[in-house]
């Protein structure tokens, strides 16, 4: 959705408030698709302080369907958004994109709102998703949720039967390190 910034900077000093509703229903990071699952539209606070300045306010939230990077189940996403920029538009448009907090959802004078959302929830997007902080994951031998509980191929595992013979030097070094130790 673009909105027009110039009508905002012919009456200075005077506040435009709008809601505007956002186009996209997936986010998409790393060739993954996060559904949108519940959003508010986005309110807009648009103010022109000066001549050729126009300072934008934004406001939304967003809640985004993800599966756990541990045990793949299904997690909720809540992102709150608030933004605030000014824009000076006496600069030329490549010197606005290049100063450290530049702005890339204006072009010429349109404010795109679903790039300026997009950035927003791509900035606050969590490194790892996680269903909850001591997430045990799921075993790499059977599957199973190790969250409900131990599998039955997770000690013989933690024996070594069915290490990953790669492994097998540094569990060694292990081994003797602890009984050189006792």
């Amino acid at each position: 959705m673009l909105v027009s910034l110039s009508e905002v900077m012919n009456r200075r000093e005077e506040t435009l408030r709008m809601e505007v509703e956002t186009e996209f229903s997936v986010f998409e990071r790393n060739g993954v698709a996060y559904p949108v699952q519940k959003k508010t539209p986005v309110r807009l606070t648009l103010v022109s302080p000066s001549a050729k300045r126009v300072l934008v306010q934004a406001e939304a939230e967003y809640i985004l369907a993800a599966s756990c990077d541990r045990c793949l189940k299904e997690v909720e996403l809540s992102f709150e958004i608030r933004y605030e920029q000014e824009v000076d538009f006496s600069k030329p448009e490549e010197e606005r994109g290049e100063e450290p907090d530049g702005i890339s959802c204006i072009s010429g004078y349109d404010l795109d709102v679903d790039r300026l959302i997009w950035e927003e929830i791509l900035v606050a997007f969590p490194a790892k998703v996680l269903c909850r902080k001591g997430c045990k994951g799921i075993c790499s031998t059977c599957g199973a949720d190790l969250n409900e509980g131990v599998c039955g191929c997770s000690r013989e595992d933690v024996s070594g039967e069915h290490l990953d013979p790669r492994m097998a030097v540094i569990r060694d070094i292990f081994n003797n390190f602890k009984e050189s130790s006792s």
